[in-house]
C-alpha cells in the first residue's frame, strides 16, 4: 500500500467529512430563519412543495452513476477512446433526462392547475408555480454533476471535487440566509437556488473538463454504450427504491400495527443507529475513489489488500459502537428525548446488534460501484427489504416493538451474509482471505507508518 493511496484516503475522508458537516449545517441553520421569516404553516407548505423536485432528483442517480463509473474505469485504464465515447454518450443521455424532466414539470404544472391544487395552499398559486419551476430547473441542472464528478475521480482528484460540492452547498446556505433576511418569499428563495445551481454546474464542469486529457480523441455515440448505460443505470436507480421500501415501509408497518407513539420510539432509536452508520458512509466514500482508480489500473492485489483492511476497520468500529451504545446509549437516549420516550432494553439491544451487521456490509458494498456492477446488490437489497417489511408486520402483531426490531435486524443480517462474500468475488478474492492475511496486512500498515515517521 503506497503513500499516495493513504494520502488519497485521508484527503477523501476530509472532503466527505466537510460535506457531512455542511449538510447538517444546511438542515440546522436555515430552519430558524424560515420559521422567523415565513412562519410554521407557510414553511410547512414550502416543504410540501419541495417534495416534487426531491423525488425528481432520484431519477438521475442511476444514469449519472453508470456514466461516471464507466468513464473512470475507461480513463484510468488508459482507454481514452472508450472514455471519450462514454463522455459523449453520457452527456446526451443526461441531456435527454433533463428534457424529460422539463416535460414532467410541464405535465405537473398542468395537472396541478386543472385540479386547482395550488389554490388550496397558503402560498399564492402563481408564486407556487414559479417557485416550483425554479426548483425543478435547479435539480435538472445538477444532473450533469454526476458525470463531471467522474472526471475528478479519473485523475485521482476526487477530494477536490468533494470540496467544490461542499462549497456549492455552503454557498446555498449563505445565499439562502441573505435572501431570507431580505424578506424574500418562496419565489426569491427558489430563484437564488437556481442561480447558484447554474453557476456551480458551469464552474464545476469547466474545472473537471480541464483536469482530463482527451485532446485529439473524438467521442462517438455508440449503441452498445447507450445500452450499457441504460442497463446499469436501472441497477443504480434501485438504491433509492430499496431504501424507500425498507425505511418508509417499516415505519408504516409500525404505525399500522402499534400506533403513533411506537413510531416515535421506533424511528428515534433507528436514528441513533443511523448516526453510527454516518461514520461507515464517510469511510465508504473515502476509500471508493482511490480503490476504483487502482482497480481500473489493474492493481487487483492492492485493491484486495485495501479492501481487507477497510472491512476489518469497519467491523472493529461496529463492535466498538455496539458495545458503547449497549452500555451507555439508553441513558443518552432518554436525555435526548427529554424522558418523553422510553425504549425497552431488548428493543434497544436488538437495534444495536444491527449496527454491527451494518458495519459488515455497508463498507463491502463499495465494490459494486467500483466495478460498475450494480445488479447483484440492487436485486438483493430490494428483495431483502421487501421481505423484511413483511416479517416486520407479522412479528409486530405478536411481539410489539421487539418484533419490529427483529424484522429490521433480519434485513441487516441477510445483507451482511450475502454482500460480504459477493463483494469479495467482485474483486477476485474469497471472504476467507479476510482472515488469512491479517498479520501481513497489519505489517504492511505498520511499515508505512514507520516510514512516514
Amino acid at each position: 500500500m503506497s503513500r499516495v493511496l493513504i494520502r488519497g484516503f485521508i484527503s477523501n475522508s476530509l472532503a466527505n467529512t466537510v460535506q457531512k458537516v455542511v449538510r447538517i449545517a444546511d438542515q440546522l441553520l436555515l430552519v430558524p430563519f424560515f420559521l422567523t421569516q415565513w412562519g410554521a404553516d407557510y414553511y410547512g407548505e414550502w416543504l410540501t412543495l419541495s417534495i416534487i423536485p426531491s423525488v425528481l432528483a432520484f431519477s438521475d442517480l442511476g444514469f449519472g452513476s453508470a456514466v461516471s463509473n464507466g468513464f473512470v474505469l475507461a480513463y484510468a485504464s488508459g482507454d481514452r477512446q472508450k472514455a471519450a465515447d462514454l463522455r459523449k454518450s453520457g452527456f446526451w443521455i443526461i441531456s435527454l433526462s433533463v428534457l424529460l424532466g422539463v416535460l414532467l414539470t410541464a405535465v405537473l404544472l398542468t395537472f396541478a392547475g386543472e385540479m386547482s391544487l395550488f389554490d388550496k395552499s397558503l402560498i399564492d398559486a402563481d408564486d407556487a408555480r414559479c417557485a416550483l419551476v425554479f426548483m425543478m430547473a435547479s435539480t435538472l441542472a445538477s444532473f450533469y454533476a454526476q458525470l463531471v464528478e467522474g472526471f475528478f475521480r479519473g485523475v485521482r482528484k476526487a477530494a477536490i471535487g468533494g470540496f467544490l460540492i461542499s462549497g456549492h452547498n455552503l454557498l446555498n446556505i449563505i445565499v439562502g440566509l441573505v435572501v431570507l433576511n431580505m424578506g424574500c418569499g418562496v419565489v426569491g428563495y427558489a430563484f437564488s437556488k437556481f442561480v447558484v445551481a447554474i453557476l456551480f454546474t458551469i464552474v464545476f464542469s469547466i474545472i473537471g473538463s480541464r483536469l482530463i486529457d482527451l485532446d485529439g480523441v473524438s467521442g462517438v455515440i455508440r449503441r452498445s454504450d447507450v445500452k450499457e448505460i441504460a442497463k446499469k443505470g436501472m441497477g443504480y436507480l434501485m438504491t433509492p427504491i430499496w431504501q424507500s421500501i425498507y425505511f418508509q415501509g417499516t415505519t408504516f408497518v409500525v404505525r399500522l400495527t402499534l400506533g403513533a407513539e411506537s413510531v416515535a420510539v421506533f424511528n428515534t432509536v433507528r436514528t441513533v443507529c443511523r448516526s453510527v452508520n454516518q461514520f461507515f458512509s464517510i469511510f465508504n466514500a473515502s476509500i471508493f475513489p482511490d480503490l476504483q482508480y487502482e482497480y481500473a489500473k489493474g492493481n487487483i492485489a492492492t485493491v484486495q489488500k485495501c479492501f481487507r483492511i477497510a472491512v476489518r476497520t469497519s467491523f472493529a468500529s461496529g463492535v466498538l459502537g455496539m458495545i458503547c451504545l449497549m452500555a451507555f446509549g439508553l441513558n443518552v437516549y432518554e436525555w435526548w428525548t427529554n424522558g418523553v420516550l422510553s425504549a425497552p432494553t431488548v428493543v434497544w439491544n436488538t437495534f444495536m446488534v444491527g449496527v454491527l451487521m451494518n458495519a459488515v456490509w455497508w463498507t463491502s458494498v463499495v465494490t459494486y460501484r467500483m466495478t460498475n456492477k450494480p445488479y447483484h446488490f440492487a436485486i438483493a437489497s430490494t428483495l431483502t427489504a421487501t421481505v423484511s417489511v413483511g416479517i416486520c408486520y407479522l412479528l409486530s402483531n405478536y411481539y410489539d416493538l421487539v418484533g419490529a426490531a427483529v424484522g429490521c435486524l433480519l434485513f441487516e443480517f441477510v445483507m451482511a451474509i450475502y454482500v460480504l462474500p459477493d463483494s469479495c468475488r467482485n474483486i477476485q478474492m474469497s471472504w476467507v482471505d479476510l482472515f488469512r492475511h491479517v498479520k501481513t496486512d497489519f505489517q504492511a500498515v505498520s511499515r508505512l507508518v514507520v516510514r512516514k515517521k
